[in-house]
């Protein structure tokens, strides 16, 4: 329990890292803006539906189907039990918000001395149901190559799937996003949630 407890904190410490570099608000950075290919151009109620809701101590279900990185199909479970998880929810083409979130995250997590896949895990799933198990394992392979500790790739989840599993778990964590086929970009928030080892929101 101390393990555990000692892990969540310093998790919780890169969390707060994180927020403080990464502007907490919704894709775009500057609504109202009539730069071309601004999402704030779509629908005035499209940011309305764009958030992030405190779940805590809310299960995720952790019976989900996903694929991972190599195109196996996964069931969400199978990345639980063990060790503590840090969930971003992202999609790996977006402009703007997701790459900050990782390489933030990422470097959040670098100054830490507990290792991805032995203290906790990291699990990348994209919101954007389109996107591949290909362009999958170029994100995993970018960014374990910028966290610099290549041991710990087993650790690492890159995860795709259908829409209706991936809203299943951004409803059950309180991450609110909508895609505007306009120009065919997600709204979206940033930020991660940590998981105890049994799937609930910390």
């Amino acid at each position: 329990m101390t393990s555990f407890r000692n892990t969540t904190a310093a998790l919780a410490m890169a969390a707060a890292v994180l927020a403080a570099a990464v502007p907490a608000h919704a894709q775009p950075l500057r609504p109202g803006s009539e730069e071309p290919g601004d999402p704030a151009k779509s629908k005035p109620g499209l940011l309305k539906q764009v958030g992030i809701d405190q779940r805590l101590n809310e299960q995720v279900p952790l019976d989900l189907m996903f694929k991972d990185e190599t195109g196996r199909d996964v069931r969400l479970g199978e990345f639980f039990g063990k060790r503590p998880v840090i969930l971003a929810l992202v999609y790996f083409e977006c402009p703007m918000l997701c790459t900050q979130v990782l390489n933030g995250a990422v470097s959040a997590l670098g100054v830490l001395t507990f290792d991805v896949g032995k203290e906790y895990d990291v699990i990348a799933v994209s919101i954007n149901p389109k996107e591949s198990p290909a362009l999958a394992a170029e994100k995993k392979k970018a960014y374990l190559e910028r966290y610099k500790r290549p041991q710990t790739a087993a650790g690492w989840h890159f995860l795709t799937g259908e829409e209706k599993n991936i809203r299943k778990l951004a409803d059950s964590v309180g991450f609110r996003y909508a895609y505007d086929p306009e120009i065919q970009q997600y709204a979206h928030g940033a930020g991660i949630e940590i998981l105890t080892p049994h799937g609930v929101v910390s």
